[in-house]
Order: structure tokens, then sequence, then C-alpha cells
């Protein structure tokens, strides 16, 4: 069974961040500039983010892999070197320090922040100094998955899928979605300061987060994924653990700071009749990707029974304000005991834009492993003729009952 599997490594203010992809199969038409590099770009946009953005520019670095422009079948390593690990080698030196070191140079934290991984970081690994498990557990790290995400999405364009995202929300500010969005839903929004499609809620979520920012507060928000072009049958219904919606909520759920995720109508549909919530089923036999048939409305989201029905796949990430707060929680000092305010460190106010860039990623990686986990294919080639085969038999199979 071909899949597509995705490791991360690295610290926030480490030299940098590797990214390991494998599966991916030969043949594939990969230029990282071109590819990767301008989804990185992506990520540190927004309004809201912090000044770390405009110290790092970031692009990846190819160790293997790719030659002369293609993929050879081999696990893909790229490298995103951090910029800031100039202004941290002593403190994120990977020696004992020398015993005359200045102990602030070693920028050490010991008071935990609320909302953050680490209290819970140093209790489980035995630590003492919460350095230890913040720089690992940032957001920084999403870098490397945006760049995964980036060759994952290169893959899927192949057979025609097409993944964007936009912000439907930043505190209480909520954005008047269209009924039908753009085609190219990243084209729409990327110009735009919070990655919306409605000018009005752009203006209002501004002024929210300047004033969460005067306040010495952080501000969450939900961003929209949606992917286009998916053929019916990814996924199964036959194990927990191969349900689609299941794997991409885990996908999702594992960004930093998100919280809850939605998948079509799901929150609203809890409250609905079914006759309000499930997606009547038409006949349209030029519908290749939907087997023959589409749905008169797309409140499932594009998937049933854990598998995608041909129709646009759409899923909600819900993200919790960032931990970081100049307006410091109560906390503890770990290292007497005694009751303090949790530590503060440079930090974005809001980065829900770059969370649905990261969603995408996300998505992408998930998407891309189920389309190589029913097609397979040592090769792009091998892949995209299986799958060629597959839309072909789904138009010639007919509505008769099978013979015996």
């Amino acid at each position: 069974m071909k899949r597509l599997r995705f490791r991360t490594a690295g610290e926030s203010h480490g030299r940098g961040l590797l990214a390991l992809l494998e599966g991916l199969p030969a043949g594939l038409s990969l230029v990282t500039a071109r590819d990767v590099d301008p989804e990185l770009k992506r990520r540190q946009g927004g309004y809201g983010r912090g000044r770390r953005m405009k110290i790092e520019a970031d692009q990846v670095e190819v160790l293997s892999g790719i030659r002369l422009g293609e993929t050879l079948g081999s696990p893909l390593a790229m490298i995103i070197w951090n910029r800031d690990w100039e202004n941290w080698t002593k403190a994120m030196a990977h020696d004992a320090p020398p015993d005359d070191v200045n102990p602030k140079a070693l920028r050490s934290m010991y008071l935990p922040r609320p909302g953050h991984a680490d209290l819970v970081g140093v209790l489980k690994y035995d630590r003492r100094d919460t350095r230890d498990i913040l720089e690992r557990a940032s957001a920084r790290e999403t870098a490397a998955r945006v760049a995964c995400g980036a060759v994952a999405k290169r893959l899927l364009a192949e057979f025609g899928v097409h993944i964007g995202s936009h912000v439907v929300a930043v505190g209480d500010v909520e954005v008047r979605v269209p009924d039908e969005l753009p085609e190219d839903l990243n084209q729409a929004v990327d110009e735009n300061p919070l990655r919306c499609l409605d000018p009005e809620a752009t203006a209002a979520m501004v002024e929210a987060i300047d004033r969460a920012g005067e306040a010495g507060d952080t501000l969450g928000g939900v961003f929209e994924v949606v992917a286009r072009g998916l053929p019916v049958g990814l996924g199964s219904h036959v194990a927990w653990d191969e349900k689609l919606d299941g794997r991409l909520a885990g996908a999702i759920m594992s960004i930093q700071a998100i919280k809850a995720v939605e998948l079509g109508d799901g929150v609203a549909a809890a409250g609905r009749p079914g006759t309000r919530v499930h997606d009547p089923i038409l006949r349209e036999d030029t519908h290749r990707t939907g087997g023959g048939f589409r749905r008169a409305s797309n409140r499932a989201g594009g998937l049933e029974g854990g598998v995608t029905t041909g129709e646009p796949l759409v899923l909600r990430g819900y993200m919790k304000p960032i931990s970081t707060l100049r307006n410091r929680l109560p906390s503890v000092d770990l290292r007497d005991g005694s009751e303090a305010d949790a530590a503060t460190e440079r930090s974005d106010i809001s980065a829900v834009p770059a969370a649905g860039v990261v969603g995408e990623a996300m998505v992408a990686l998930v998407l891309a492993d189920a389309l190589l986990e029913k097609f397979g294919g040592d090769s792009v080639g091998e892949t995209r003729r299986n799958h060629e085969a597959y839309l072909k038999h789904l138009q010639e199979r007919g509505y008769g009952e099978r013979p015996l």
C-alpha cells in the first residue's frame, strides 16, 4: 500500500527546520522556488503577525529526493534555515554551556504560560526550563509542514485537485461568506490583509486586532479550507482509522492552537432536521469525479461515510487566541513554586490567516495520502493511468445488477 508520510524536526530559534516527506512517486515535476517557497511566504503574511515575520524570509533548501527538477521516489528532505539563529547561538547551543557563561545568555524561562505546552511539557519530560518545551511546541514548526504540504499540493494538481482557504472569523467579527466561492479562492483572498472575502469584515477585524494589541491581548478565529476536483471514493467506511473525515480532523487538530474542526455544516447540522441536512442525489452523467452523480447541495462538505463524494471538500478550523500575552495571566515560578505572572515573549496578536495556510497544507497531505492509497503507483505516470482507468470505469459501470 502506497502511503505518504511526513515528519518535521527543529526548534523555533534553532539553526533550522527539517521537513522529510516519504512516499512520493517518481517523476513529479518539482521546482521549489515555484512550488514551495511561495507557500512559505503565504504562511508568513496576515495582519496581526509579530516581528519574527520581518526577520525570517523562509525558503527551502533541498537535501535529497529531487534530481534535475523531478522527484526520484526516494525520501524528499528539505531544510528551512532560521535567520534569527544568529541571535540565539548561546541560548540554543547543542553543547553544554561553559562554566563562566552569563545565565541571561541562556534565556531560560520558568514561568509557564496558561494555554501553552510549557507546564505539561516540563512535567512530562522532567525538565525545569520551559525553553526546552516551548521551542519545539512553537508554531514556527508549521513552516516545515507547509513545505511538505506544498509538495502534496503539487502532486494533487496533477490529478485536477486544488486547495484554497479563507478566513471566516477573527474574534467576534464574522465574514459574510458568499453562496458561491471564487473558483481560485487563494487568488481572491491572498492580497487581503486578513485573507477574507468581505471588505467590511476586514476593516472590523483590523480594528479588533488593534484593540487587542493595545490591551496586551490576543485573538483567535476561524478559517475554512476548500478542496476542489476530488474523485469519489477516497477514504473508506470499513475501519475507523480509514475514514477520511477522521483523518482530516486529526490533521487539523494537530495544528498549534486549533481547538475544534467542522466538516460541511457540521455544527449547524446538529440542530436541524434531516431533511435540511442531507444532500439530495442527482444523476449527472458528465460529472466524472462524482461517478455520474451530483449532490443538489453540499451540506456534508464533500464526505459521506468517511469517503469523498466528488463534491468540494469543505472544513473549518477553530483557532484559540495565542497564549503568549503581554497582559500576563497568573502562573507559578518553577524554580521555587511561588506565585508569579506568566512569561511573555515576542509573539503575534493574531495568526488566523496563517493558520488557514497551514490548514491547506495539512489537508493536502491527508488527501495526497488518500489518493496514493487509492491509486498506488511508483511513478506519477502509473498513478495517473490508474486514476484515469478508475474514472473511465465509473462512467461505464451502468445502473443494472452485476452479472453473477
